[in-house]
């Protein structure tokens, strides 16, 4: 079986795996106190050409975004997050169960605007007893989005800067689980410190791109950055062995290790999507990054599941379905080629026309 159903199947890379056996017996401070948390914090900091940042790591997306959602927001208030968000459908209802609602607004390729959020703003402002609804307390964004899509740096700039969360006073926080998928996308205009200028906070995946496990959270605004441990160590994040976290973006974040890894990826995934293309078959998003959501007939995804894993993400007709499939730092081209391969070869049966050449190579 041939696993595309998600980015994190595979452990970690190899040499994450080689530092962690080097610094095995290494005596060391815990709760990310010792000094390969501290170098990890100074290369991230370089990345994102901001010396004040302030860098934490926790261990898991789902904790990640718990926690930094409960750190900014009071408890009378909600945070902004399209429909489709990660926080809204994929989180088992984590940041309700912290007391925080999660005010949705509709997206079709997984991107919200700055008119969007300022209605919800607005919408809340102006009502004549506000203190009987949930007040608009952040915006939550995931770059890329839950959908491959990427928002742009001037998308980013009017979300960040212009009409919505500085305007408004909303916090703005960016879901970086796929962040390298992002960054390493040949579509993508921004860096780490285009990002770093542009939100209060974001954090940085590492459970999807080449580590064991482990998210590196960065604070950019003064006013969220007191306490925050408390908040960490409060949701049940603060790790012990907190070397263990801090060897792994260590080593992501020498010689350009996260974004290599981040291009191979994305590189893969786009030859899955070119190999479809050529066999005409369309697409529910336009997405430049690892994820790809091709439309295919039911009968075909039907005898595809006995080789290979995918994730169905929607009906589309009938007898079509849009599926996802997710490659990541790990993918091998063999793997990427026997599935474009066999998709050919069962469209080919599925319509009963030669198959192109393009599609076996």
């Amino acid at each position: 079986m041939i696993r595309f159903e998600c980015d994190y199947n595979e452990g970690a890379h190899e040499r994450i795996l080689q530092r962690l056996m080097e610094t095995n017996m290494e005596q060391t401070s815990g709760y990310g106190t010792d000094e390969h948390c501290e170098r990890a914090r100074m290369l991230i900091r370089q990345a994102c050409d901001n010396e004040q940042a302030d860098v934490h790591f926790l261990v898991g997306g789902t904790q990640t975004n718990t926690t930094v959602i409960a750190s900014i927001l009071r408890p009378y208030q909600g945070v902004i997050a399209a429909t489709s968000g990660h926080i809204a459908v994929h989180e088992t209802g984590a940041i309700e169960a912290t007391g925080h609602k999660v005010l949705t607004v509709p997206s079709e390729d997984g991107k919200i605007t700055p008119e969007q959020v300022k209605a919800v703003y607005d919408a809340h402002m102006n009502v004549s007893s506000p203190e009987h609804c949930v007040q608009p307390g952040m915006v939550y964004i995931s770059q890329p989005t839950e959908n491959g899509t990427m928002y742009s740096k001037a998308e980013l700039q009017a979300l960040a800067l212009h009409t919505v969360s500085r305007a408004c006073g909303l916090p703005f926080f960016v879901d970086g689980a796929r962040l390298g998928y992002a960054l390493a996308s040949r579509d993508c205009d921004m860096t780490f410190a285009d990002l770093a200028r542009l939100c209060d906070v974001f954090y940085i995946g590492g459970t999807k791109i080449g580590a064991l496990m482990g998210e590196a959270v960065v604070i950019l605004n003064d006013a969220l950055k007191p306490d925050f441990r408390y908040m960490i160590k409060q949701k049940g994040g603060l790790l012990a062995k907190g070397r263990l976290l801090g060897i792994q973006f260590e080593t992501l974040f020498e010689d350009g290790l996260y974004l290599d890894i981040s291009r191979h990826a994305v590189d893969m995934a786009l030859r899955i999507h070119d190999s479809l293309e050529q066999q005409g078959v369309r697409f529910l998003y336009d997405s430049p990054t690892n994820q790809q959501f091709p439309i295919l007939p039911d009968r075909l995804l039907e005898k595809l599941r006995s080789g290979y894993t995918f994730t169905f993400w929607e009906k589309v007709d009938d007898t079509h379905s849009a599926v996802r499939f997710c490659t990541s730092w790990a993918t091998q081209q063999e793997n990427v080629d026997a599935l474009t391969r066999d998709i050919a070869q069962l469209l080919h049966e599925e319509i009963q026309l030669p198959v192109r050449v393009e599609a076996l190579v």
